[in-house]
């Protein structure tokens, strides 16, 4: 995903079942993919998401975490840490795909296919304005809200 290139048309599913269309998000907005729910990092992330929601919607930004996990999943997930981010999943694999976030991984030796963590941040014409790639968690989340309230 280059800068400047529109929120791909594609369709995730919410924690409650529903679908949305990517493009039909309210702009501006960030798009985080994390690699796996009720994980130490993704739920880090998806707290600092959480507790700086008023934030974001102050700034009229909406935030929208993905991952492969089921909306089944994303609701428990949701339900256990008291997180107020949306959550969606990507069934087929084609968001993380045309994000460019779905490749090889490794861990304690071991390589797999996984979501590299990454947030996307799109400007009110949902243009691509911002990318961090290879996130580490801590300080993230302000940063991205320090780049959205600079929109």
């Amino acid at each position: 995903m280059e800068l400047g290139a529109p929120i791909p048309p594609l369709t995730v599913s919410l924690a409650d079942g529903t679908s949305l269309r990517l493009s039909d998000l309210p702009c501006p907005a960030v798009i985080y993919f994390y690699p796996k729910d009720d994980t130490a990092g993704c739920t880090r992330e998806a707290q600092a998401f959480s507790a700086a929601g008023d934030s974001f919607a102050a700034a009229g930004v909406s935030v929208l975490g993905i991952s492969r996990d089921t909306p089944a999943s994303h609701g428990k997930f949701a339900a256990k840490h008291a997180l107020t981010v949306a959550l969606a999943s990507d069934d087929d694999g084609s968001v993380c795909e045309a994000f460019g976030v779905w490749g090889e991984k490794s861990l304690y030796g071991r390589t797999y296919m996984g979501i590299e963590r990454a947030t996307f941040l799109f400007d009110e014409d949902g243009r691509l304005a911002r990318a961090w790639r290879r996130v580490r968690v801590p300080g993230h989340v302000e940063a991205v809200l320090a780049a959205a309230q600079a929109l």
